[in-house]
Order: C-alpha cells, then sequence, then structure tokens
C-alpha cells in the first residue's frame, strides 16, 4: 500500500461512524464474450479522469483471471484492481465477494467497478449489499448489461436465462460490436433479449428505437457524454422465476496450462473449436477461448476468440494459459484438438 492510499484507508476507519456519503458501485454484466473487459477498461479510465479514485473487482468464478491481466494498464494512483476467483462453490464465492468489499470499504474509493464472470447470478450482488455492514457503506450506481450485437438466435434455455437475468436489471444496455453487426442483426438482438425475458416471466420490454434503454455503439464509438449519462442510468428492479443451474449442467471454465502450441496452431484450432458443428458433437458447445501463450523470444500474445471471429495479437505481459468456456465440454477432446493430434 502506498502513503497516499495509507492515509485515505486511516482516514476513511477513523471517520466510518460519521461517513455522509456512500461508495457508489457499479455491477458491468455481460454474456460470454459480449466486450465486457473492454467496455470496464474505457468506462475506468473515464471515472479516473474525472477525478474518481476507483476500485475495479474483478469477481470470477474462474481459477484464473485473465481479464484482470488485461487491465493492469489502468493501475496507478486512482484506480486499483482486486480479484475473487477460484473454483469454489457458490456459497463460499459469495463470503469471498462481501468480505472483499469490506475491505474495499476501507480503502478511501470514490466509486467500484464490480465485473463479475460472464455467467453469474446477478441477486448475489443484490443480496450482499443488503447485509450488514456493507448496506451502510454501499449504495448501488449503475447496472450496465453489455449485449454482442451478433449474438446466436438460439441459445440453449440455461445461456438464455443467463442472458435475460443479466438485462433484467440494467439501467442501460450497451449493444456491443454494432459496428461490425448490420441494423438487422441488432434489432434481432434487442428481440432476443425481449424473448429471453418473457421465458423468465419477467415484465421488462426493451425497445431497440429507445436510446435511453439500448445504446447501439460498440466501446469505441461510446463518447463522454455517453459514458457521464452511463455513470447515472442507475438500475431497475425487477422479478423474474430463477432457474437453477446445476453444476454438472451448466457451464464451465476449462484451463489448459502451459501448452505448447505455436500462434497459427492456436488460431487454427480456436477457429475449429468455435464453428465446426461436427467438432462442437465431440467437444461441446463452446462460447468463448481466452488467454495467453508465450512465444520462442519470450514476448506474449493474448487469444480471444468468439463465434466467427478469432484474434490472435501481441500482449505485453500474461500468464501462459488457455482458458475454453462452454456448455457440456469435454476436456479430452478440446485439448487433442488444441494439440493439433486430430489434423493432418
Amino acid at each position: 500500500m502506498n502513503i497516499r492510499k495509507a492515509d485515505i484507508a486511516f482516514d476513511y476507519v477513523i471517520k466510518t461512524n460519521e461517513r455522509t456519503t456512500m461508495i457508489k458501485i457499479d455491477l458491468i454484466t455481460g454474456f460470454l464474450g459480449s466486450g465486457k473487459a473492454t467496455f470496464v477498461k474505457k468506462y475506468a479510465k473515464h471515472l479516473r479522469d474525472k477525478g474518481h479514485h476507483i476500485g475495479i473487482l474483478e469477481n470470477d468464478f474462474g481459477a484464473i483471471n485473465v481479464d484482470m491481466m488485461l487491465l493492469q494498464e489502468l493501475m496507478g494512483d486512482y484506480c486499483d484492481l482486486e480479484m475473487i476467483s477460484g473454483g469454489c462453490d457458490k456459497e463460499t464465492h459469495r463470503r469471498r465477494f462481501r468480505t472483499k468489499l469490506i475491505a474495499m470499504a476501507m480503502s478511501g474509493y470514490d466509486r467500484i467497478i464490480v465485473e463479475p464472470s460472464g455467467i453469474y447470478d446477478i441477486d448475489e450482488f443484490f443480496d450482499v449489499l443488503h447485509d450488514e455492514p456493507l448496506d451502510q457503506w454501499y449504495e448501488v450506481g449503475s447496472v450496465i448489461a453489455i449485449v454482442d450485437a451478433q449474438i446466436p438466435d438460439k441459445l440453449s434455455k440455461e445461456a438464455d436465462y443467463l442472458l435475460a437475468s443479466e438485462a433484467a436489471d440494467a439501467g442501460r444496455i450497451i449493444l456491443s460490436h454494432t459496428d461490425e453487426a448490420s441494423p438487422e442483426q441488432a434489432k434481432a438482438a434487442v428481440k432476443h433479449i425481449n424473448r429471453a425475458l418473457k421465458q423468465i416471466q419477467c415484465r421488462r420490454h426493451f425497445d431497440e428505437n429507445n436510446a435511453g434503454e439500448v445504446l447501439m455503439k460498440s466501446t469505441m464509438q461510446l463518447t463522454k457524454e455517453d459514458m457521464d449519462a452511463l455513470m447515472t442510468c442507475g438500475y431497475v428492479s425487477e422479478d423474474f422465476q430463477k432457474m437453477d443451474i446445476g453444476d454438472d449442467e451448466g457451464f464451465k471454465s476449462l484451463f489448459f496450462m502451459n501448452m505448447d502450441i505455436s500462434r497459427e496452431q492456436l488460431a487454427r484450432a480456436a477457429a475449429v473449436l468455435m464453428n465446426d458443428k461436427e467438432i462442437e458433437k465431440k467437444c461441446g458447445h463452446i462460447y468463448r477461448i481466452k488467454g495467453f501463450i508465450q512465444e520462442a523470444d519470450g514476448s506474449w500474445l493474448q487469444i480471444n476468440a468468439i463465434h466467427g471471429q478469432t484474434t490472435v495479437e501481441p500482449a505485453a505481459s500474461g500468464q501462459s494459459v488457455i482458458i475454453v468456456i462452454g456448455e457440456h465440454l469435454d476436456e479430452e477432446s478440446i485439448r487433442r484438438e488444441l494439440n493439433g493430434s486430430n489434423r493432418q
């Protein structure tokens, strides 16, 4: 802890009982591959540039948090990164989330951004903030849902549930990747959200022509005025029918460590895993592949793959891991594809 942060923390502890302003806490949700990390980088920079002292909490069920590595460049006097990770059960994860927020409340932040996994129970966020003493320290700022404008028309019922539950309470939806989608695809994405909301008996309905609810811009197109509006968009409290997604029937994150794989082989394997229907029968339905590999000269490459798009590009730093996220995944079949043993 540097001197400035220690002074802030000490001053906060002394004045906790007389504090009149609550710490605003924002939740940035988004289905797998929607572009949450990209948005969080821009949103956090906007808050920091306005003079806010912010903390970013990467809240992931996975054992390794790749997105946190991508946010390292934001770290400085006015921005800190914290992480919850680990393959733990939901109750343990909730306790870790609560404990982390208690600790962060003592660090003098003006605002905290929570970026959870794309597989996340939104109720955890609201429930934890109602616990004592967090209910005396925090108030919900903005709940922002990131949805890919090119989201597939058909998803599993579990995936549709996650999509709908993340959109239900959002003060604003950002329809990401609209610069790569047609207007028809963007409108179809909003209709998909509404259809998924109806399936969980939620009354929320989004109008694709209402910019106050749905912002049809890619992250890079967002203006300072857009970011100011997002800071104050708030949230909506909606009821819907819960779905209990069991560990054996829902989503998985598989971690492949220290793989000896070239840039070309990785890009080829990712494209096959993401888009080949025959491979899907053996490997399971994959929504996203992300991670890092290290080249022979010591430099790092970052992979980010969603359906229809695979990018492998240089990264300043990394950790030798490839993360595959999806439903009904077969680890050994995926490993064989990554190793290239099924290809000539």
